[in-house]
């Protein structure tokens, strides 16, 4: 049976992630980082990364900025010859204090992310969001009516015409707002009337931008920083409007989106 290793993990600003293991490296290990599968892809990505001795007694694995990793939640092995089993790898302290202020930059498209993170089971695994644009949720603030949201396009610039999209989910219906948008082109805030949620038998409703009115919609979310999954620990509490309760939450992809429920 084989001992737990701890592996650790340093991210840099450009996007680069280093593992130290607290082994020597033996000329043909590698540390595989395998996605997770996804519903209607049968043969997950992987991706090698050679192992380098650290010469104090570690390995050192580098993931560098580029090729990108595709969007999904990424687990760590440790393959020791071509021919072993893969062996998961437990994580060890993470220090991802360049992540925090990840939103301040802007980021060209596409916008790729990664988070390292400790998973429920104490393995290590890493949270990778790719998409062609993406739109980062800053202060959120709940009052009695309606919900004010400031946020920050990246990979793309908002027109004059651009408008915030929510979606009924599993539904056709839809409210459009009018954003109000900074000089550059990538600051926007909008605001989201409860009662325009409440009238029908709409539960979840998910937030999108179009840039322009042709423009591909874009998710709003939050992922530029060093939290992986924000969905309950970033909670708001619920607002009542007439007989139902409106709150934005996080979704299981760090995604913004409103629910609305009944009390009790």
């Amino acid at each position: 049976m084989n001992s737990v290793i701890r592996v650790t993990c340093v991210a840099d600003a450009d996007g680069r992630l280093t593992f130290g293991l607290p082994l020597p490296a033996p000329d043909s290990a590698h540390l595989l980082l395998k996605a997770r599968p996804r519903k209607g892809v049968p043969d997950p990505a992987a991706r090698r990364l050679q192992l380098e001795d650290a010469g104090d007694g570690r390995a050192l694995a580098v993931l560098e900025p580029l090729p990108v990793l595709e969007e999904g939640r990424w687990d760590a092995f440790l393959v020791r010859e071509p021919d072993a089993e893969p062996q998961q790898l437990t994580s060890g302290p993470l220090d991802l204090r360049v992540l925090v202020d990840g939103a301040r930059a802007d980021r060209p498209s596409p916008v790729a992310v990664r988070i390292p993170y400790r998973a429920l089971d104490g393995f290590l695994a890493v949270r990778a969001w790719l998409r062609p644009a993406h739109a980062e949720a800053g202060p959120i603030e709940v009052g009695d009516k309606a919900t004010a949201v400031t946020a920050r396009l990246h990979g793309t610039e908002l027109g004059e015409d651009a408008v915030v999209r929510l979606r009924g989910r599993r539904s056709r219906e839809e409210r459009t707002v009018s954003p109000s948008v900074d000089a550059d082109g990538r600051g926007f805030r909008f605001t989201v009337d409860h009662a325009d949620l409440t009238g029908g038998g709409v539960r979840y409703w998910d937030v999108h931008v179009l840039p322009t009115p042709d423009a591909a919609p874009v998710r709003v979310g939050r992922v530029l920083d060093d939290v992986a999954d924000r969905k309950h620990s970033f909670v708001y509490a619920a607002a009542p409007h007439g007989s139902r309760l409106v709150r934005p939450y996080y979704t299981v992809d760090n995604d913004l989106s409103f629910e609305v429920t009944d009390p009790g």
